[in-house]
């Protein structure tokens, strides 16, 4: 009986040894490297959550990549929202600080993107609340890449940066 015991114990502070090791690096790997995240809403169809669909997709969101606020043109990245701060949004890079990008509806037609900003829009133009509403964003409010969708299955894929050429802007300071 004493036996039990002892091999109950040991169990019992092994468990709490690895809780206590596997808590924070789960922590520090969703906060710093990559986690997971449903996309909601019709904003960025055709490229996420096409069609009138039931199931939202997933998408992997790489907070890795842009720890140096590297982003390019196409890429889609999750942010803070700049009119709500618990709220997350996930869209579009248009232009980079120094681009000069025709708006959309934006209270100015043409908007030169200042240093530390950059310009992001829904894929679905009129079904999205992005850059033409608020205008250029600080990039301190990125939060991460999105680099893959994970869910559903059928829609397995490497999400490429992509810009619609209608949307290329008009002027670049990397040129």
């Amino acid at each position: 009986m004493a036996q039990a015991q002892g091999l109950g114990r040991r169990y019992i502070k092994a468990f709490f040894k690895g809780f206590f090791v596997a808590v924070p690096v789960t922590v520090t790997f969703l906060d710093r490297v990559a986690c997971v995240a449903r996309v909601e809403g019709a904003s960025m169809q055709p490229s996420l959550n096409p069609g009138e669909r039931q199931v939202s997709d997933v998408v992997l969101l790489n907070h890795w990549s842009i720890r140096n606020y590297e982003v390019q043109r196409g890429d889609i990245v999750s942010l803070v929202s700049p009119k709500n701060p618990e709220q997350k949004i996930i869209k579009r890079v248009i232009a980079l600080e120094g681009d000069i990008v025709k708006t959309i509806g934006y209270k100015n037609k043409y908007v030169k993107i200042p240093d530390g900003h950059i310009w992001v829009e829904g894929d679905h133009h009129g079904h999205s609340f992005d850059s033409n509403a608020f205008g250029p964003v600080s990039l301190g409010l990125l939060h991460a890449r999105a680099t893959h969708i994970l869910w559903p299955p059928r829609r397995w894929q490497k999400l490429q940066p992509m810009l619609p050429p209608e949307r290329t802007p008009l002027h670049s300071d990397q040129e």
